[in-house]
């Protein structure tokens, strides 16, 4: 039998999983239970982990998958009874929504202008993102040197992150590299055959290039900001 509180913490982490896809966190956890302490939210997932209830996603922070539940959690037609236990029906992996509010790193390739330009370099440092600030694709992120994006709330110091792709629709925040060999963070407009690059800054003038000497390299999907 499970105790009153192992009871009511797996059918609220069953239900945030349904609801978001996301497993909550301790501190959520925590709250919904009434308790005083993380800790104690540590003591019931170990116990419900070591009965075969939930498992904790490898490499995951904090992602728990629900494996069977208490038999009054689901309705009756999707009860399968075994004592006072109950196995969760499993659906079809492509459609199981999975755990997001895991840690995942991604490359981080240098600083990148939003201002004048400046070179891109390329570096084997990584940066941890939470993976609920990522769609899909594939990522990476840029450390933002300049304040011509402050409108935009892009600030010096910020962490662009961007997923990859080569094209990009006017109107969107791009990771341009111009003649090959400097990027800038920026607005992308096309305009009378040629490319314009717009800051989000009023002291800052438009960029003009032929579509020739721009290469769309990644589109803004996030920005993560350091507190020091």
């Amino acid at each position: 039998m499970l105790t009153a509180k192992q009871h009511e913490l797996i059918r609220f982490i069953q239900e945030r999983l349904e609801e978001t896809g996301i497993s909550p966190s301790f501190e959520e956890m925590k709250d919904a239970l009434d308790l005083k302490s993380k800790s104690g939210v540590h003591r019931l997932i170990s116990a419900l982990e070591e009965r075969g209830f939930i498992r904790r996603l490898p490499n995951r922070a904090r992602a728990l998958e629900v494996l069977k539940q208490p038999e009054d959690a689901l309705p009756g037609a999707a009860r399968k009874q075994s004592g006072n236990v109950v196995e969760m029906p499993k659906p079809a992996p492509a459609r199981r929504p999975e755990p997001a509010n895991d840690v995942i790193e991604i490359p981080l390739h240098g600083r990148i202008a939003a201002g004048a330009p400046i070179e891109a370099f390329e570096d084997h440092a990584s940066l941890p993102v939470p993976a609920a600030l990522l769609g899909p694709g594939e990522h990476y992120a840029l450390e933002v040197s300049g304040d011509s994006m402050i409108e935009a709330g892009i600030f010096d110091g910020d962490f662009a992150l961007v997923k990859r792709t080569d094209v990009a629709r006017d109107g969107e925040i791009v990771v341009a590299l111009v003649n090959d060999e400097e990027a800038t963070l920026k607005y992308l407009r096309r305009e009378n055959g040629q490319v314009r690059l717009d800051p989000a800054n009023a002291s800052y003038n438009p960029q003009f290039y032929s579509p020739a000497q721009v290469k769309v390299q990644g589109k803004l999907a996030g920005l993560l900001r350091r507190y020091h």
